[in-house]
């Protein structure tokens, strides 16, 4: 899993190095205007290597970790060495235009962090092993219950409009994730499918 490790060595390195330089942080995060009036497109991809602190960066590198791994093999034999590299880096940019387009003039909106791709990589393992048990937040449960729960609490959130979590974000890096999968590989869906009516 080189390019798993390579994408977490990057972005823990850059985060850490952001964490104690503000114009780099300024640098990378997506601010929208940034793009619209200086075409600084780089940040649709850099604002996935900054986070917001310590604890926001172990979540999303934590999991990128488990099921990056899993993933990465399945990229690499449908697209070649770099393959999980580029799905990943799609993930970044596919998960946060929807927000950059509904902010382009907006000078007070600022996003960061890797959670997009992340749950592009999460969804892409639900669809090869939707009943694989997982973890989370100490709570075994099978994968695809856990996208059920996900995805309804990101669109509940995403409604409310409140707070500081991008879930919009999720929910287009999962929807992501899903799509292009299939796209690659359509055995993928009737697998899925077939995996979803016989849980083991």
């Amino acid at each position: 899993m080189p390019i798993t490790l390579a994408i977490i060595a990057i972005t823990c390195v850059v985060s850490f190095m952001a964490f104690k330089n503000a114009r780099l942080m300024n640098d990378l995060i997506l601010w929208p205007p940034a793009i619209t009036r200086q075409r600084e497109y780089h940040r649709l991809v850099t604002y996935g290597v900054v986070h917001a602190d310590f604890g926001h960066l172990l979540f999303n590198m934590f999991t990128l970790f488990f099921f990056g791994r899993a993933m990465e093999p399945f990229y690499t034999g449908m697209l070649g060495t770099l393959g999980f590299a580029l799905f990943y880096i799609g993930g970044l940019v596919v998960s946060i235009l929807p927000t950059y387009l509904k902010n382009r003039s907006n000078p007070d909106y600022r996003s960061l962090g890797a959670s997009g791709a992340v749950s592009a990589v999460l969804f892409a393992y639900i669809l090869i092993a939707p009943w694989q048990q997982i973890i989370v937040l100490v709570i075994p449960m099978p994968a695809i219950v856990y996208a059920v729960l996900y995805t309804a609490y990101s669109i509940y959130m995403d409604r409310r409009g409140q707070g500081n979590v991008n879930h919009s974000a999720h929910l287009w890096g999962a929807a992501y994730g899903v799509l292009f999968t299939i796209a690659i590989n359509p055995r993928v869906l009737p697998h899925f499918l077939n995996a979803l009516m016989n849980p083991r």
